[in-house]
C-alpha cells in the first residue's frame, strides 16, 4: 500500500495510507521509532450519523488526494453517497515544532438538518515496541489525552467552534480480546475510560449540529514531544495561535523552501511542472534534520518482508542530493555529509546502511565470502559520497567546506578507495553491487570509484596537497585502465555486470545489467561517445526492447525481484529508465527523454509519489512509495533537460 500523502518537518514524519489514516508515524527520527508500524495500530476515522457508523476503511468511502497548496500539506476528499457525507481533509506537520495537523472539513451533503459525530482514533506501539508498557491519560486540565512511553509522548486535542471534543475514551488493543476503543464509537457514545496501561489507543469524539448542504470545520493535532511537558507546551501553542495559523506558517516555510526550484520552474516542460516541485518536496520529506536522507518511509514491506527502506544508504543519499545541489540548497548537503563522516568507518568507508540516528543499520551481508575476507560493504556508497561532496564544493565554493569535511572525510574516503584495489588486475576489490545481492567487483562499483578518485584529487589540488593529489588521480586512471581490459564484454556487446574470482581464477558475469551501462557513461569510466558504450546501448535496446509508448528498463535480465510473472525479464524500475533518459538527453534525444518522462509521471499518484517498480504486464505500481531515489532521478532528468535547451 502506497502512502499518498507524506508529511515531515525532519523530526516529526506522518504517512496517510489510501484511506487517508495514520500509517506511518515517526518521532524524533524521520525513518526511525515508526509508533504506528504494527498492523492494528491504524488510526481510525469514523462518522456516525443517521443511528450508525461509518469508518473511512469501511469500504463505502472514496478518495482522491493533492498536494493542491504549493507546500507539504495534503488534501483528502473523502465522499460516502450511502450516508450522504464529505470530509475534506487539509493536513500538515507543523514546519517550526512537532504537531500533526489535521483541519477536516465536514459536509452534509443531505437536504435537513443533521447531528454528526465525527470519531478520531488513535493508537500507538510507542518506541516501535511490542511489549505492554504504554500509557494513555485522559488530562482534564489541558482538554487532551496523553499516550506516553519513556521519553516519548504524544497530546492528542482537537476543537469544534472554538470547543474542545465532547466525548472521548481510553482502552486496549490487541491483548486481553480487546479488538480497540474504536468499537466503543459504534453506538456513537463513548464511555469516558479515564486511563488504560498496556497497549492502549484512544478516541476522542465531535458532536456537530449541520443544516442541509452546509458543513462545519474540526480541527484535530497530535503534538510529539521527548517529555510530557514538551508535547504539552507545543499543544498549547496550538490552542493559543490557532490550527489555521499554524498551517499558514508552514505553508509559508514551504513556499521559502522551494524557492530554487520554483527560479527555474518557468523552463521545466509545462505536463510536469507540478511533479517536479511535488518531487522536490517528497525528497525533503525523507530527510531527517540531522542529515540522514531515508530511502522510503512507507512501512508497507513490513507486512510481507523481514524489513523496510526506513534507512540511510550512502548511494541514494548521493543519488538524492545531487540534483538538490545543483539547484543551489546548502544546508541539506551540509548535514548528509556531517551524517556520513559521523558514521564512517575508522577504515574510511562506509558501512551497508545507516539508521537515521545515525547507528548501523540492519545488514545481511557477511564479512567472510568463501576463501575472502572483506567489511560487508559496497564501494560505490564512499565512492558517491566523496564524489557528490566534490560537487557540492564546486557549487558552493565555500573555502569552510574544505576545512569542515577535506581531512576528516574526504582523505580517509579517497585513501580507502585508492587502496582498496586487487594487486593483480588493478581493479577495485570486491564488494557488494549496488543492487546488494552479488559479491563482486560491479562495472557501476568500478565506475563510481573512479570518479569519486578523480573528484578527491581536484580537491586535494584545492587545498594544497599536491601528494595525494597525484596518488588518487594516479589511482583512477590505473583503475580506467584496468577497466578498459576487463569490463567490456565483446562477445555480447555491452559492458559485463562484473567479475568474480574463483578459486583463484576471473571470472566474468555476462548478466546484461542496466547499472553497468549507465554507470560507465554517467561517471566517465567509458566516453559516452565510445564504440563500446554505442554498442552497449545497442544491445541494452535490442534485448528489453524500450519504445517511446513503453520505456521502462529492467535492473537487469532475468531480475526476479518482487517479479510476479517469470515471462518477463524483470519490474520495470523509474531509476533504470530515467538514466536511459539522461543518456538521451546527452544525445539530443530530446523527444525520447521526453517519452519516458511522460512515462514516469503517468505512473505517479496523485499526490506526485513515485514508486520503486511498476509491473510491466499488469501496470502495478509496486511499493515502496514514496521512494526517495526515483524522485531524485525525475528531477535530475529535467534539470539535465533545462541545461541541454
Amino acid at each position: 500500500m502506497a502512502r499518498p500523502v507524506v508529511l515531515s518537518n525532519g523530526e516529526l514524519h506522518v504517512g496517510l495510507n489510501k484511506y487517508g489514516l495514520v500509517h506511518d508515524f515517526y518521532y524524533p527520527y524521520v525513518g526511525f521509532e515508526n509508533h504506528a508500524a504494527g498492523s492494528q495500530l491504524r488510526h481510525k476515522v469514523g462518522v456516525f450519523v443517521d443511528g450508525t457508523v461509518s469508518w473511512l476503511d469501511s469500504g463505502d468511502w472514496e478518495f482522491t488526494f493533492g498536494y493542491p497548496h504549493t507546500a507539504l500539506i495534503g488534501n483528502t476528499r473523502a465522499i460516502n453517497d450511502k450516508i450522504g457525507i464529505l470530509l475534506e481533509f487539509d493536513d500538515c506537520v507543523d514546519a517550526d515544532m512537532s504537531v500533526f495537523m489535521r483541519n477536516i472539513h465536514v459536509v452534509n451533503r443531505r437536504d435537513e438538518t443533521r447531528e454528526i459525530k465525527l470519531f478520531m482514533h488513535q493508537a500507538f506501539a510507542i518506541g516501535d515496541s511490542r511489549s505492554n508498557t504504554d500509557t494513555a491519560q485522559y488530562l482534564p486540565d489541558s482538554n487532551a489525552i496523553l499516550h506516553y512511553r519513556g521519553r516519548r509522548a504524544f497530546i492528542i486535542s482537537g476543537s469544534v467552534n472554538s470547543a474542545p471534543f465532547d466525548q472521548y475514551t481510553i482502552g486496549l488493543f490487541g491483548i486481553e480480546n480487546h479488538e480497540g476503543s474504536f468499537k466503543d464509537a459504534e453506538d456513537g457514545l463513548l464511555s469516558s475510560n479515564n486511563v488504560e496501561h498496556g497497549r492502549v489507543d484512544s478516541v476522542v469524539g465531535f458532536t456537530l449540529s449541520v443544516e442541509a448542504h452546509s458543513s462545519q470545520r474540526v480541527q484535530y493535532w497530535v503534538a510529539a514531544g521527548m517529555s510530557i511537558r514538551e508535547a504539552l507546551f507545543i499543544h498549547r501553542q496550538v490552542l493559543d495561535e490557532g490550527v489555521h495559523a499554524r498551517v499558514h506558517e508552514t505553508a509559508k516555510w514551504w513556499h521559502n523552501w522551494l524557492q530554487p526550484g520554483l527560479a527555474v520552474i518557468e523552463q521545466v516542460p509545462k505536463d510536469h511542472r507540478q511533479l517536479f516541485l511535488h518531487s522536490l518536496m517528497i525528497m525533503k520529506s525523507q530527510m531527517d534534520k540531522r542529515g540522514a536522507i531515508i530511502a522510503s518511509t512507507d512501512s508497507t514491506m513490513l507486512n510481507y518482508s523481514r524489513d523496510a527502506y526506513a534507512y540511510s544508504w550512502g548511494r541514494d543519499g548521493g543519488f538524492t542530493l545531487w540534483p538538490l545541489i545543483r539547484l543551489g540548497y546548502k544546508d541539506e548537503p551540509y548535514r548528509f555529509f556531517d551524517f556520513c563522516r559521523r558514521g564512517m568507518h575508522p577504515g574510511g568507508y562506509l558501512m551497508h546502511k545507516y539508521r537515521a540516528d545515525g547507528a548501523l543499520g540492519s545488514s545481511w551481508h557477511p564479512y567472510v565470502h568463501g576463501d575472502t575476507v572483506a567489511p560487508p560493504i559496497q564501494e560505490d556508497e564512499t565512492a558517491i559520497v566523496v564524489f557528490t561532496f566534490a560537487q557540492y564544493y564546486h557549487m558552493q565554493q565555500d573555502p569552510s567546506l574544505l576545512k569542515d569535511f577535506y581531512g576528516s572525510m574526504i582523505v580517509p574516503m579517497a585513501e580507502f578507495l585508492s587502496e582498496f584495489v586487487d594487486p593483480d588486475t588493478g581493479l577495485p576489490r570486491p564488494s557488494y553491487d549496488l543492487w546488494e545481492q552479488d559479491f563482486m567487483v560491479t562495472t557501476f562499483s568500478t565506475s563510481v570509484t573512479y570518479a569519486g578518485l578523480l573528484a578527491a584529487a581536484e580537491l586535494a589540488i584545492t587545498a594544497g596537497d599536491e601528494a595525494h593529489a597525484v596518488k588518487w588521480r594516479t589511482a583512477a586512471e590505473d583503475i580506467q585502465r584496468a577497466s578498459h581490459k576487463y569490463l567490456f564484454n565483446a562477445e555480447r556487446n555491452t559492458f559485463y555486470k562484473g567479475v568474480r574470482t574463483v578459486n583463484g581464477q576471473m571470472k566474468q558475469d555476462p548478466t546484461v545489467d542496466i547499472s553497468s551501462i549507465f554507470g560507465a557513461f554517467l561517471f566517465g569510466l567509458f566516453d559516452g561517445s565510445s564504440d563500446e558504450m554505442n554498442a552497449s546501448i545497442q544491445t541494452m535496446i535490442e534485448l528489453f526492447q524500450p519504445s517511446d509508448s513503453a520505456p521502462g528498463l529492467p535492473r537487469y535480465e532475468n531480475d526476479d525481484y518482487r517479479r510476479s510473472d517469470a515471462s518477463v525479464t524483470g519490474n520495470f524500475w523509474f531509476i533504470t529508465s530515467l538514466w536511459h533518459a539522461q543518456y538521451k538527453v546527452e544525445k539530443e534525444d530530446i523527444a525520447g527523454a521526453t517519452a519516458i518522462l511522460d512515462w514516469v509521471k503517468s505512473y505517479a499518484l496523485s499526490t506526485g509519489m513515485l514508486s520503486e517498480q511498476v509491473d510491466p504486464k499488469t501496470g502495478q505500481v509496486i511499493a515502496p512509495a514514496p521512494l526517495t531515489w526515483s524522485h531524485a532521478e525525475y528531477v535530475s532528468t529535467i534539470l539535465d533537460l533545462i541545461e541541454r535547451r
